[in-house]
């Protein structure tokens, strides 16, 4: 593959300083009606699009900018724990190849119709956490990660459906999107990429940067570049049922087994078994037997609640914490904690209910800690007045400090 230049001049100083700052606390209220929705206020959008039907939002974010540059998301591509995906078209033929590529890897950014995915971006960028935190009027338990589509000329990964909610923010360049709520879903045959087979698009729009379209799941839609352009997909995690049934399963027993149950710790025994001439078939006893265990199993509302506390905190396998080098004793943690403030890490989950707190997929109890955990899950951020307030009670400085020490947290706000 031919060598992409190394010239790019677009956007750069606009990526790292957008004339539309974004902060942890900038997700619209309830109740507010915003831009970003179409002067919807987030609760009207909830009632009549999510999971209903699509909805095309201009100028969702007026004077954006890509949060990162094209060489940028070229360099983060490059490396081992990020996913990315490289979608080419050429000659009418579907290619797909997976990351990490190496600088030479990638066809020059001058040929057509090809596309970079990079995925989970947030955990990787601030701007791109910034960008992914307009969003939270959404549950963090639902949302899932933005997602950044760089596309030469013709770029696209052809017509296909999500199984999950998406919003599909233009950030540079155009983007021509077709979409339909076509029944017929069934896919191209023999190739690398879910292509639908028969696409039947009902509506067309040019996206521009800005723009932004909606799209609950199983809608099918077809985007292809415009020139050269990048699209961020802010994804909404979608567990199936047969995975939170495994997982809650699986979740049971590990804390059966944790608890030393003594009927968990049981072995099968069965003294009446009589000497059997057909080895090889499953004895009716044993099947009854088992039938009887799992009948016994049983649950509750805080089971359930502490099982999806953990599962869905708990980060993606290529996420690493990086501790500080030198990390400061307490007492000095406070003092520039008081003077900074504090932020959860873009990488850091922190869920809570009524009971317990959910971080990184481990589960503690609120009790003693309960109006800094919260406030801090729902800002992801303290100022540094909030931490000074806060910080009278030694519990609170005390675990805050031990977040800092796993790199759980990070000094000042997110830029």
């Amino acid at each position: 593959m031919p060598v992409r230049p190394p010239d790019y001049t677009a956007g750069k100083a606009a990526a790292r300083s957008s004339s539309t700052p974004v902060s942890a606390s900038s997700a619209p209220a309830p109740d507010q009606p915003a831009s970003l929705l179409g002067n919807l206020t987030p609760s009207q959008f909830m009632r009549r699009y999510w999971q209903k039907k699509p909805l095309l939002i201009r100028q969702a974010i007026p004077d954006i900018a890509a949060p990162l540059t094209r060489d940028e998301l070229f360099e983060l591509a490059d490396q081992d724990e990020v996913e990315s995906r490289l979608i080419t078209y050429f000659r009418k033929k579907w290619q797909l190849e997976h990351g990490p590529f190496a600088a030479d890897e990638l066809p020059s950014v001058k040929q057509r119709a090809w596309t970079l995915l990079v995925q989970g971006v947030d955990l990787h960028n601030d701007r791109a956490r910034a960008l992914l935190d307009r969003f939270r009027f959404v549950p963090d338990a639902r949302l899932d990660d933005l997602m950044i589509s760089y596309a030469t000329d013709g770029g696209g990964v052809g017509p296909h459906f999500d199984s999950y909610d998406v919003f599909l923010l233009q950030v540079h360049g155009k983007r021509r999107w077709r979409i339909g709520a076509q029944r017929d879903l069934s896919l191209q045959p023999g190739l690398p990429l879910k292509v639908l087979q028969r696409f039947e698009p009902e509506e067309e729009w040019v996206l521009e940067p800005g723009d932004m379209l909606y799209l609950p799941p199983h809608i099918a839609h077809d985007g292809v570049a415009e020139g050269e352009c990048m699209t961020c997909s802010i994804g909404f995690r979608a567990p199936s049922t047969a995975e939170l049934a495994a997982q809650f399963l699986y979740y049971l027993a590990e804390r059966g087994e944790a608890a030393g149950s003594p009927e968990g710790a049981a072995l099968y025994r069965d003294p009446q078994q009589p000497a059997v001439a057909t080895p090889a078939a499953l004895p009716a006893a044993l099947v009854d037997r088992v039938g009887a265990i799992l009948a016994k199993i049983d649950w509750t509302e805080k089971d359930v609640s502490s099982f999806l506390g953990t599962y869905l905190s708990e980060p993606k396998p290529s996420v690493v914490f990086d501790p500080p080098a030198r990390p400061l004793d307490e007492a000095r943690f406070v003092k520039r904690a008081s003077n900074e403030g504090v932020r959860l890490d873009r990488k850091t989950v922190l869920l809570y209910d009524s009971r317990a707190y959910y971080l990184n997929g481990a589960e503690s109890r609120l009790s003693g800690v309960k109006n800094a955990v919260i406030e801090l899950a729902d800002n992801r951020y303290l100022s540094a007045k909030r931490f000074v307030t806060l910080s009278g009670q030694s519990s609170v400085t005390a675990l805050l400090h031990e977040w800092y020490r796993a790199g759980w947290i990070q000094m000042g706000e997110l830029r």
